[in-house]
């Protein structure tokens, strides 16, 4: 049991520390360890931290579920990376709200990562693409990353083992469990054949709605590229390449039909100039393969537009202000309940108006 490792998770378990702060404290202080056992009267004074925070970090009851975490991990063959080991994924690691620890049962390939999501309801159409596309690949040299969701992702799962291509699975919850539960069985395949599940959730975490939108930004973060296959205008597909473009990565996007239901939001993210448009397989397969130098971003910040809904409006503006805000602030300034804001919240974030970070904290995507 590595000590660094106890002392990340009792910090990452503290409420609404989150990976942000988590980072700053660790750079600062040069160990979760060291933070862990600062004086409270330093923690107050660090900008940012508060006084609940502080009641939090030191806290026993922190280190007992590490302990426990530890040992779960210990039992079920999984390992624990924290931001500052060495095999932590580097592509990752350059995010600046990276997930302090994650815990991975399988292998990370020495590979190229390409991340392919899209639609729980992939037409036959988005099945050709992911079956042509994925054959021309070098499989010896890439890796696939998806979300093991059903539809689009879990046919990048299947079809990269029947290539012999390793495969990342990132889950929304602990590894405790497989969500949903009828790929436990490809969730095996992918770790016997050189791949891994991956989560940033302890085994105490459930599949909450929440974490899905934060699970996306892995997926996107692992790699250079990101692929939308099919995707509706409220998909979560659309959240990934919306934290896709906030890191600077390249986003590809499968264009189709104008009427066609599940071919919409990928439409919307080329016309906005979120995603290049798919020319044909022999070019992406040329743009995402290993010896593809990276090349510059080349979508530009769209002016935020003025939203129609005047509540999302009112929110995103409090929000946009602020830079960063809290949900316990969000809550004092539009004195709406828990629950109603957090709906809010949610769909404003599907709808690629505002981000979340762990902790708790909302930013505006501009």
């Amino acid at each position: 049991m590595k000590t660094e490792h106890l002392y990340a998770i009792a910090l990452q378990n503290c409420h609404q520390l989150g990976n942000l702060n988590y980072r700053k404290l660790v750079e600062e202080f040069g160990s979760a360890e060291q933070v862990w056992n600062l004086p409270k009267s330093t923690l107050k004074q660090i900008f940012g931290i508060g006084n609940k925070r502080t009641e939090e970090i030191g806290n026993q009851k922190h280190l007992d579920f590490a302990t426990k975490e530890l040992e779960f991990c210990e039992q079920n063959n999984i390992t624990a990376l924290t931001i500052q080991d060495a095999d932590y994924p580097f592509l990752l690691k350059e995010c600046p709200d990276a997930p302090s620890i994650l815990f991975v049962k399988g292998q990370l390939p020495q590979a190229k990562y390409i991340s392919i999501v899209g639609t729980r309801n992939m037409t036959s159409y988005g099945k050709q693409f992911i079956n042509d596309f994925l054959t021309e690949l070098p499989s010896s040299q890439m890796a696939t990353v998806s979300g093991l969701a059903y539809g689009v992702d879990a046919h990048v799962h299947e079809k990269s083992l029947a290539l012999n291509i390793p495969t990342l699975a990132v889950l929304a919850h602990g590894l405790h469990m497989i969500y949903p539960s009828k790929h436990q069985v490809l969730a095996n395949r992918i770790i016997e054949n050189g791949g891994a599940i991956i989560s940033e959730y302890t085994s105490k975490s459930k599949p909450d709605r929440e974490n899905f939108l934060q699970r996306n930004r892995i997926i996107a973060g692992f790699s250079q590229q990101t692929i939308i296959v099919e995707s509706a205008f409220g998909g979560g597909s659309m959240n990934t390449a919306n934290f896709a473009n906030d890191y600077n990565r390249d986003v590809y996007a499968l264009s189709g039909k104008l009427n066609d239901k599940y071919s919409q939001g990928c439409n919307l993210l080329i016309s906005q100039n979120k995603a290049q448009i798919i020319h044909s397989v022999a070019d992406l397969v040329q743009n995402c393969s290993p010896n593809q130098s990276n090349t510059t971003n080349l979508f530009t910040q769209i002016i935020p537009m003025n939203i129609n809904n005047p509540i999302h409006q009112n929110i995103y503006n409090f929000i946009h202000d602020k830079m960063s805000i809290s949900f316990d602030d969000l809550l004092s300034e539009t004195q709406k309940n828990p629950q109603e804001l957090l709906s809010i919240l949610l769909e404003m974030e599907l709808l690629g108006y505002i981000k979340s970070h762990s902790g708790k904290n909302y930013t505006s995507i501009t």
